[in-house]
């Protein structure tokens, strides 16, 4: 879409991953955030990659590399603000490193929603199992398609310390979108699970 940018989160320590950069990681022949780029250019009109570390590696993929304003790995709604500030179009979408599977029609139903709406930004959600059998509602923050204009909001929220992906949702018009393939919305989060999707 001409009116949206697609943001890469891999910002974090990837400490669940023994402190390796989960987005630089080999998964299936290249290393998996290049995974998620290639997933997520031909939905967006521009693409850059969120990170704090390897900046060279990152920037190795063809696109630009943003770090965190904020200093100390404070998660990824500092990657969403710094985003945000450099962002060029009126929308930017989100979607972690460690997410190969994402929906080739993530952005097309996420900015349908939006726009159906009038939200402010647009998140995906999934309907799953757990443990028990029972199915519960999966919100997923970190897919999420936003306007550059709620930037204050979210900013606001920052420098009075919250840190939570939804925190700040009180302040702004948010639309749930439901995805039926919650399978397209795992994130590869240990050594474990990369070998394991690997071998799929």
């Amino acid at each position: 879409m001409s009116n949206v940018t697609g943001l890469i989160l891999a910002g974090g320590r990837g400490s669940r991953m023994g402190h390796v950069d989960k987005g630089l990681q080999p998964f299936r022949g290249m290393p998996m955030a290049a995974h998620v780029v290639a997933r997520l250019a031909p939905q967006v009109a521009h693409i850059a990659i969120n990170a704090n570390q390897n900046h060279d590696a990152y920037a190795a993929f063809g696109v630009p590399v943003w770090a965190d304003d904020l200093a100390g790995f404070e998660g990824p709604l500092a990657g969403l603000e710094t985003g945000l500030r450099r962002c060029p179009t009126d929308l930017m979408v989100t979607a972690p490193c460690d997410s190969p599977f994402l929906p080739h029609d993530l952005v097309a139903r996420l900015h349908a929603a939006m726009t159906r709406e009038n939200a402010d930004l647009a998140l995906a959600e999934t309907e799953e199992a757990d443990e028990d059998g029972a199915l519960r509602i999966q919100p997923h923050p970190v897919f999420a398609l936003v306007r550059r204009a709620v930037l204050p909001q979210l900013s606001a929220y920052l420098q009075q310390g919250g840190r939570r992906m939804d925190g700040w949702y009180g302040s702004i018009r948010v639309v749930h979108v439901r995805f039926d393939d919650a399978s397209a919305f795992r994130n590869i989060n240990t050594l474990r699970e990369l070998q394991q999707f690997e071998e799929e």
